[in-house]
């Protein structure tokens, strides 16, 4: 699989207006170049003054349009569930035109810099220089001015980027989705550490949430979900698109919740028949039906009919349905875990299918031993600890082993074991000064 270039969206720096674009650059010139110049000098010397103002405010103008360019993703770069969600949020073609603008103004600006300094060599007054540097400055900033709409454009694009969620699309991933208010963001709440808003009226979350929960010491990443009406994809808004894009394009296992006490305001033969209509979504995940609200409406008790529309539902290969509660928290943790291990599950299956598998196997060798005769070689033990068992002295729960000394210093309560002269209490040699004391005692 090729490797997406991976993008951290809240480093863009910030992208000025056209007329603060203009002022950081003319600024820059003045400071960071010789500002006085006589018409005594020789002409080469007025020419030189001149072009390397030309070249500079070029240059500051090349690393600064060029800044920004390289800083925002090239959508065919980054993963396609970012590709998508911006063509959503902010329509690939508006935002690839604003580039292409930046990006063409910077071209512009180094041909209209080559023609001037080109014309300055040919300059021969001062005055004639100095219109030339003024005309070169003059239209670089008009180019730039007339940016105006793609600077503004694009510095509310790194403001709403830098406000995406930091999701990781390769990651272990659990999905919430289903009808506005069905219980997604209180699940969500429930088991991971976000803190998501939760009211009792539709489409209360607008845009992507992630929080993070750990499971079989593993760390998971939970994605909430704007609520999904059932009409066609064309009918559809922003703020659902964005949640059809993550059922797309993210390797996740997909929780679909079901309110079956229909206190959303939608019927369960409603939010069956949009499962239906998002289901070629779900290809090659796995999916978990959660029945919701059991504390409203117990599940034992719903109508024939609507259970077995969601039980109808649940026969599919990588499906299965479970039933829970928000808020007597009844089966929640029963129905993460089930989650988590159907993914994790289907995530070692996919791994030991793919290639890279064959090349570890093939660096693995497994040996079996092998009896090399028909005789038993059972464990041996010497006699000594044989009898020292029967004695008792081995092998009782008073026993406790005995340290060896080896190394250490003879203590006091140590007794000499090995023949030597045991050197404590012994004679112990004077010293000059003891028996000077001595001497000074009997006198």
């Amino acid at each position: 699989s090729i490797k997406m270039v991976v993008y951290n969206f809240k480093k863009i720096s910030p992208v000025p207006t056209a007329g603060d674009m203009v002022d950081i650059v003319l600024t820059r010139t003045q400071r960071k170049t010789p500002t006085v110049v006589h018409p005594g000098y020789k002409i080469s010397r007025i020419r030189s003054f001149y072009m390397r103002k030309v070249k500079f405010t070029q240059q500051t103008i090349q690393e600064r349009l060029g800044g920004i360019v390289e800083d925002f993703p090239r959508l065919n770069d980054i993963h396609p569930f970012y590709a998508d969600l911006m063509n959503i949020l902010y329509d690939r073609d508006h935002y690839k035109l604003a580039l292409g603008q930046i990006n063409t103004a910077k071209g512009l600006i180094d041909s209209l810099s080559r023609d001037y300094i080109r014309l300055l060599k040919y300059g021969d007054s001062l005055y004639r220089c100095k219109q030339l540097k003024r005309a070169a400055l003059g239209r670089m900033c008009t180019i730039i001015k007339r940016q105006k709409a793609a600077f503004a454009y694009l510095e509310e694009v790194r403001k709403h980027l830098s406000r995406l969620p930091a999701l990781d699309p390769h990651t272990r991933t659990l999905l919430v989705t289903g009808y506005p208010n069905v219980g997604k963001s209180s699940f969500m709440n429930k088991v991971t550490r976000a803190n998501v808003d939760v009211q009792p009226y539709a489409f209360t979350t607008k845009s992507l949430f992630v929080g993070h929960m750990d499971h079989r010491y593993l760390r998971w990443q939970v994605i909430d979900t704007p609520g999904i009406l059932d009409h066609p994809l064309e009918q559809r808004n922003t703020i659902e698109m964005q949640s059809v894009t993550a059922l797309a394009h993210l390797q996740c296992a997909v929780l679909y919740f079901i309110d079956i006490s229909e206190q959303c305001g939608y019927t369960v033969a409603q939010q069956v028949s949009l499962f239906k209509s998002i289901k070629p979504l779900f290809a090659n995940k796995q999916l978990v039906i959660v029945v919701n609200k059991v504390d409203q409406q117990p599940w034992e008790t719903l109508d024939g009919e609507k259970k077995s529309m969601v039980e109808e539902l649940g026969k599919g290969s990588n499906c299965e349905v479970m039933t829970m509660s928000n808020v007597t928290e009844e089966g929640v943790m029963d129905v993460k875990s089930r989650a988590c291990d159907k993914l994790l599950q289907a995530r070692v299956d996919q791994r030991v299918v793919g290639k890279k598998v064959n090349d570890v196997m093939n660096r693995l060798q497994v040996f079996q031993p092998q009896a090399r005769d028909a005789e038993v070689r059972e464990a041996f033990i010497p006699e000594s600890v044989k009898q020292a068992k029967a004695r008792g002295e081995i092998g009782s729960k008073d026993h406790k082993a005995k340290l060896g000394r080896t190394g250490y210093a003879i203590t006091k309560d140590d007794v000499a074991t090995d023949g030597d002269v045991d050197m404590v209490g012994g004679e112990k040699r004077k010293t000059e000064r003891d028996l000077m004391w001595e001497k000074r005692k009997t006198e």
